[in-house]
Protein backbone atom coordinates (compact mmCIF):
# COMPACT_ATOMS: atom_id res chain seq x y z
CA UNK A 1 0.00 0.00 0.00
CA UNK A 2 1.42 3.35 -1.08
CA UNK A 3 0.13 5.41 1.94
CA UNK A 4 0.06 4.53 5.36
CA UNK A 5 -1.70 5.56 8.88
CA UNK A 6 0.63 8.45 9.35
CA UNK A 7 -0.83 9.66 5.70
CA UNK A 8 -4.75 9.04 6.90
CA UNK A 9 -4.40 10.75 10.37
CA UNK A 10 -2.81 13.96 8.63
CA UNK A 11 -5.68 13.68 6.00
CA UNK A 12 -8.12 13.48 8.82
CA UNK A 13 -6.76 16.26 10.64
CA UNK A 14 -6.32 18.55 7.72
CA UNK A 15 -9.86 17.63 6.87
CA UNK A 16 -11.36 18.02 10.01
CA UNK A 17 -9.53 21.24 10.79
CA UNK A 18 -10.67 22.86 7.32
CA UNK A 19 -6.97 24.22 7.71
CA UNK A 20 -3.84 22.79 6.59
CA UNK A 21 -1.44 24.65 9.22
CA UNK A 22 -4.05 24.21 12.08
CA UNK A 23 -3.72 20.00 10.58
CA UNK A 24 -0.21 20.15 10.70
CA UNK A 25 0.05 21.90 14.45
CA UNK A 26 -2.52 19.11 15.38
CA UNK A 27 -0.08 16.57 14.10
CA UNK A 28 3.30 17.95 15.80
CA UNK A 29 4.54 18.23 12.28
CA UNK A 30 6.04 20.71 9.64
CA UNK A 31 3.15 22.27 7.76
CA UNK A 32 5.25 21.27 4.52
CA UNK A 33 5.57 17.97 5.43
CA UNK A 34 1.95 17.65 5.84
CA UNK A 35 1.38 19.29 2.11
CA UNK A 36 3.78 16.61 0.58
CA UNK A 37 1.66 13.75 2.16
CA UNK A 38 -1.79 14.86 1.37
CA UNK A 39 0.11 14.97 -1.73
CA UNK A 40 1.62 11.99 -1.73
CA UNK A 41 -1.89 10.23 -1.16
CA UNK A 42 -3.73 12.00 -3.42
CA UNK A 43 -1.33 10.50 -5.97
CA UNK A 44 -1.74 7.16 -4.30
CA UNK A 45 -5.46 6.97 -5.06
CA UNK A 46 -5.31 9.50 -8.24
CA UNK A 47 -8.23 11.90 -7.82
CA UNK A 48 -8.12 14.97 -5.53
CA UNK A 49 -8.80 14.95 -2.11
CA UNK A 50 -8.70 18.62 -1.39
CA UNK A 51 -9.81 21.47 -3.03
CA UNK A 52 -7.22 24.29 -1.94
CA UNK A 53 -8.48 27.94 -1.44
CA UNK A 54 -7.27 31.02 0.09
CA UNK A 55 -8.54 30.63 3.99
CA UNK A 56 -7.80 26.81 3.54
CA UNK A 57 -9.25 23.42 2.50
CA UNK A 58 -12.46 21.43 1.25
CA UNK A 59 -13.08 18.09 0.80
CA UNK A 60 -13.91 16.93 -2.46
CA UNK A 61 -16.30 14.10 -3.38
CA UNK A 62 -13.65 11.22 -2.80
CA UNK A 63 -12.06 13.32 -0.29
CA UNK A 64 -15.21 12.88 1.82
CA UNK A 65 -15.52 8.70 0.98
CA UNK A 66 -11.81 8.76 2.03
CA UNK A 67 -12.36 10.92 5.76
CA UNK A 68 -15.23 8.26 6.01
CA UNK A 69 -13.23 5.36 5.84
CA UNK A 70 -10.25 7.16 7.61
CA UNK A 71 -12.24 7.73 10.97
CA UNK A 72 -13.78 3.92 10.60
CA UNK A 73 -10.04 2.58 10.15
CA UNK A 74 -8.23 4.68 12.71
CA UNK A 75 -11.19 3.95 15.13
CA UNK A 76 -10.83 0.51 14.50
CA UNK A 77 -7.15 0.82 15.46
CA UNK A 78 -7.83 2.46 18.59
CA UNK A 79 -10.45 -0.20 19.23
CA UNK A 80 -7.46 -2.95 19.04
CA UNK A 81 -5.65 -1.37 20.93
CA UNK A 82 -8.30 -0.34 23.46
CA UNK A 83 -9.57 -4.78 23.91
CA UNK A 84 -5.32 -5.72 23.65
CA UNK A 85 -4.56 -3.10 26.67
CA UNK A 86 -6.08 -5.54 29.32
CA UNK A 87 -4.36 -8.55 28.58
CA UNK A 88 -0.93 -6.47 29.38
CA UNK A 89 -2.58 -5.38 32.64
CA UNK A 90 -3.15 -8.96 33.48
CA UNK A 91 -5.76 -9.78 32.03
CA UNK A 92 -6.79 -13.97 32.34
CA UNK A 93 -9.54 -14.28 30.29
CA UNK A 94 -11.83 -13.27 27.61
CA UNK A 95 -15.41 -14.76 26.32
CA UNK A 96 -17.38 -13.22 23.07
CA UNK A 97 -21.19 -13.21 24.02
CA UNK A 98 -23.77 -13.05 21.16
CA UNK A 99 -27.30 -12.14 22.66
CA UNK A 100 -30.71 -11.30 21.53
CA UNK A 101 -32.27 -7.96 22.97
CA UNK A 102 -34.74 -9.93 24.88
CA UNK A 103 -31.62 -10.79 27.13
CA UNK A 104 -29.46 -7.72 26.56
CA UNK A 105 -32.45 -5.75 28.04
CA UNK A 106 -33.19 -7.69 31.02
CA UNK A 107 -31.38 -10.44 32.51
CA UNK A 108 -27.83 -10.24 31.34
CA UNK A 109 -26.78 -7.42 32.97
CA UNK A 110 -27.70 -9.03 36.24
CA UNK A 111 -25.85 -11.93 35.73
CA UNK A 112 -22.79 -10.55 34.35
CA UNK A 113 -22.54 -8.64 36.99
CA UNK A 114 -22.24 -11.60 39.01
CA UNK A 115 -19.73 -13.08 36.91
CA UNK A 116 -17.58 -9.67 37.18
CA UNK A 117 -17.53 -10.10 41.44
CA UNK A 118 -16.41 -13.36 40.99
CA UNK A 119 -14.22 -12.76 37.99
CA UNK A 120 -12.81 -9.28 37.63
CA UNK A 121 -9.59 -9.95 36.05
CA UNK A 122 -12.36 -11.28 32.58
CA UNK A 123 -13.54 -9.73 30.16
CA UNK A 124 -16.74 -10.05 27.89
CA UNK A 125 -17.62 -8.81 24.43
CA UNK A 126 -21.62 -8.55 24.34
CA UNK A 127 -23.11 -7.96 20.91
CA UNK A 128 -26.90 -8.46 19.95
CA UNK A 129 -27.09 -10.72 17.21
CA UNK A 130 -30.98 -12.36 15.79
CA UNK A 131 -31.38 -15.76 17.49
CA UNK A 132 -30.89 -17.63 13.78
CA UNK A 133 -27.54 -15.51 13.45
CA UNK A 134 -26.33 -16.50 16.59
CA UNK A 135 -26.23 -20.17 16.33
CA UNK A 136 -24.33 -19.50 13.24
CA UNK A 137 -21.91 -17.88 14.91
CA UNK A 138 -21.50 -20.07 17.49
CA UNK A 139 -21.50 -22.98 15.48
CA UNK A 140 -18.65 -21.30 13.53
CA UNK A 141 -16.41 -20.46 16.68
CA UNK A 142 -16.94 -16.72 16.13
CA UNK A 143 -18.77 -16.57 19.63
CA UNK A 144 -18.16 -18.26 22.82
CA UNK A 145 -21.54 -18.55 23.79
CA UNK A 146 -25.09 -17.67 22.78
CA UNK A 147 -28.27 -16.82 24.39
CA UNK A 148 -31.04 -17.40 21.55
CA UNK A 149 -35.39 -18.08 21.87
CA UNK A 150 -35.59 -20.58 19.23
CA UNK A 151 -36.94 -24.16 19.56
CA UNK A 152 -35.46 -25.73 17.19
CA UNK A 153 -32.01 -27.38 17.66
CA UNK A 154 -28.83 -28.05 16.33
CA UNK A 155 -26.57 -31.27 15.94
CA UNK A 156 -23.65 -28.95 16.40
CA UNK A 157 -24.91 -26.98 19.67
CA UNK A 158 -25.89 -28.11 23.28
CA UNK A 159 -28.73 -25.94 24.83
CA UNK A 160 -29.07 -24.95 27.99
CA UNK A 161 -32.03 -23.44 30.34
CA UNK A 162 -31.72 -19.78 31.00
CA UNK A 163 -34.72 -17.56 31.38
CA UNK A 164 -38.60 -17.98 30.78
CA UNK A 165 -39.64 -14.88 29.39
CA UNK A 166 -43.06 -13.17 26.91
CA UNK A 167 -43.72 -10.80 24.36
CA UNK A 168 -46.62 -8.93 25.38
CA UNK A 169 -48.93 -6.25 23.99
CA UNK A 170 -48.43 -2.83 25.60
CA UNK A 171 -51.44 -0.36 25.16
CA UNK A 172 -52.53 2.67 26.99
CA UNK A 173 -55.40 1.87 30.01
CA UNK A 174 -58.33 3.39 27.77
CA UNK A 175 -57.35 1.72 24.39
CA UNK A 176 -59.47 -0.33 23.01
CA UNK A 177 -57.49 -3.55 22.88
CA UNK A 178 -56.15 -2.76 26.48
CA UNK A 179 -59.67 -4.03 27.54
CA UNK A 180 -59.14 -7.38 26.33
CA UNK A 181 -57.16 -10.50 27.86
CA UNK A 182 -55.76 -11.38 24.43
CA UNK A 183 -54.92 -10.36 21.22
CA UNK A 184 -53.57 -11.43 18.04
CA UNK A 185 -50.02 -10.29 16.75
CA UNK A 186 -52.75 -9.04 13.58
CA UNK A 187 -54.56 -7.04 15.82
CA UNK A 188 -51.21 -4.59 15.49
CA UNK A 189 -52.06 -3.94 11.84
CA UNK A 190 -53.23 -0.17 11.60
CA UNK A 191 -52.93 0.74 14.91
CA UNK A 192 -50.07 3.61 15.52
CA UNK A 193 -46.89 0.94 16.58
CA UNK A 194 -43.83 1.92 19.01
CA UNK A 195 -40.78 0.21 17.87
CA UNK A 196 -37.72 -0.65 18.74
CA UNK A 197 -35.25 1.12 16.32
CA UNK A 198 -33.98 -0.67 12.81
CA UNK A 199 -31.78 -3.17 12.73
CA UNK A 200 -32.70 -4.61 16.66
CA UNK A 201 -33.33 -8.13 16.88
CA UNK A 202 -37.13 -7.75 18.28
CA UNK A 203 -37.84 -4.68 15.43
CA UNK A 204 -36.45 -7.29 12.92
CA UNK A 205 -38.25 -10.55 14.03
CA UNK A 206 -41.83 -8.25 14.26
CA UNK A 207 -41.06 -6.24 10.69
CA UNK A 208 -40.54 -9.92 9.23
CA UNK A 209 -43.49 -11.70 10.66
CA UNK A 210 -45.66 -9.44 10.00
CA UNK A 211 -44.88 -9.11 6.21
CA UNK A 212 -45.37 -13.15 6.20
CA UNK A 213 -48.91 -13.25 7.39
CA UNK A 214 -49.55 -10.73 4.80
CA UNK A 215 -49.62 -7.23 7.13
CA UNK A 216 -47.66 -3.87 8.15
CA UNK A 217 -46.85 -2.40 11.19
CA UNK A 218 -47.89 0.91 11.33
CA UNK A 219 -44.43 2.79 12.93
CA UNK A 220 -44.79 5.79 15.14
CA UNK A 221 -42.13 6.14 16.42
CA UNK A 222 -38.65 3.77 16.81
CA UNK A 223 -36.88 4.13 20.25
CA UNK A 224 -33.63 2.46 21.70
CA UNK A 225 -34.98 0.73 25.02
CA UNK A 226 -38.27 -1.26 26.30
CA UNK A 227 -38.74 1.24 28.84
CA UNK A 228 -38.86 3.72 26.22
CA UNK A 229 -41.40 2.14 24.67
CA UNK A 230 -43.65 1.61 27.59
CA UNK A 231 -43.37 5.76 28.57
CA UNK A 232 -44.21 6.41 24.64
CA UNK A 233 -47.09 3.42 25.01
CA UNK A 234 -48.16 5.18 28.85
CA UNK A 235 -48.75 8.77 27.24
CA UNK A 236 -51.09 7.26 24.57
CA UNK A 237 -48.61 7.58 21.16
CA UNK A 238 -49.06 3.99 20.14
CA UNK A 239 -48.84 0.46 21.29
CA UNK A 240 -45.93 -1.60 21.80
CA UNK A 241 -44.21 -5.52 21.96
CA UNK A 242 -42.14 -5.77 24.93
CA UNK A 243 -41.22 -8.88 26.88
CA UNK A 244 -42.82 -9.16 30.20
CA UNK A 245 -39.79 -9.06 31.55
CA UNK A 246 -39.38 -5.31 30.77
CA UNK A 247 -42.87 -4.25 32.32
CA UNK A 248 -42.13 -2.72 36.15
CA UNK A 249 -44.14 -2.68 39.19
CA UNK A 250 -44.38 1.46 38.67
CA UNK A 251 -46.52 0.55 35.07
CA UNK A 252 -48.96 -0.61 37.03
CA UNK A 253 -52.00 1.92 36.41
CA UNK A 254 -50.59 3.43 33.32
CA UNK A 255 -50.49 0.35 30.67
CA UNK A 256 -52.13 -1.95 29.61
CA UNK A 257 -51.10 -5.36 29.27
CA UNK A 258 -52.58 -7.73 26.54
CA UNK A 259 -51.11 -11.54 26.09
CA UNK A 260 -50.55 -12.44 22.31
CA UNK A 261 -52.25 -15.32 20.86
CA UNK A 262 -48.87 -16.94 18.89
CA UNK A 263 -47.36 -19.82 20.23
CA UNK A 264 -44.01 -17.32 19.39
CA UNK A 265 -44.76 -15.40 21.90
CA UNK A 266 -43.57 -17.54 24.83
CA UNK A 267 -39.49 -16.55 25.00
CA UNK A 268 -37.99 -19.26 26.39
CA UNK A 269 -34.30 -18.36 26.33
CA UNK A 270 -31.38 -20.75 25.93
CA UNK A 271 -27.80 -20.55 26.07
CA UNK A 272 -26.27 -22.54 23.38
CA UNK A 273 -22.47 -23.79 22.96
CA UNK A 274 -20.42 -25.71 20.87
CA UNK A 275 -21.33 -29.34 21.81
CA UNK A 276 -17.46 -30.50 21.04
CA UNK A 277 -14.99 -27.39 21.23
CA UNK A 278 -11.83 -27.63 19.95
CA UNK A 279 -10.80 -25.16 22.16
CA UNK A 280 -10.69 -24.97 26.43
CA UNK A 281 -11.90 -21.49 27.41
CA UNK A 282 -12.05 -21.83 31.80
CA UNK A 283 -13.77 -18.72 31.83
CA UNK A 284 -16.91 -19.52 29.19
CA UNK A 285 -17.44 -22.77 31.64
CA UNK A 286 -17.45 -20.15 34.42
CA UNK A 287 -20.32 -17.83 32.21
CA UNK A 288 -22.31 -20.75 31.90
CA UNK A 289 -22.46 -22.18 35.40
CA UNK A 290 -23.21 -18.29 36.41
CA UNK A 291 -26.11 -17.81 33.45
CA UNK A 292 -27.77 -21.22 33.88
CA UNK A 293 -27.38 -21.40 37.53
CA UNK A 294 -29.08 -18.21 38.11
CA UNK A 295 -31.98 -19.31 36.03
CA UNK A 296 -33.06 -21.52 39.27
CA UNK A 297 -33.43 -19.08 41.04
CA UNK A 298 -34.92 -15.66 38.84
CA UNK A 299 -37.48 -14.30 40.40
CA UNK A 300 -41.04 -13.74 37.94
CA UNK A 301 -41.26 -10.98 36.51
CA UNK A 302 -43.26 -8.26 37.07
CA UNK A 303 -47.30 -8.61 36.25
CA UNK A 304 -49.99 -5.80 35.30
CA UNK A 305 -53.54 -6.61 35.81
CA UNK A 306 -56.06 -5.96 33.38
Amino acid sequence: MPYDLTDLKVFLAVAEEGNLSRGAERCHLAASSVSLRIKNLEDAVGVPLLTRRARGVSLTGAGQVLMEHARRCLAQLEQMRADLLPFAQGLTGHVTVFANNNAISSHLPDDLARFFALYPSVRITLEERLSHDIIGAISAGRADVGVVALETGHPDLEFLPYRKDQLILLTPVDHPLGLKSTASFADCFGQPFISLQSGAALHTFLMNHASAIGGRLDVRVQVSGYRAIARLVSSGAGIGVVPRSAIEASDKGRLAVVELIEPWSQRDLRVCVQRHSNEKNVFRDKLIEVLCGGAKDCHAPATLEG
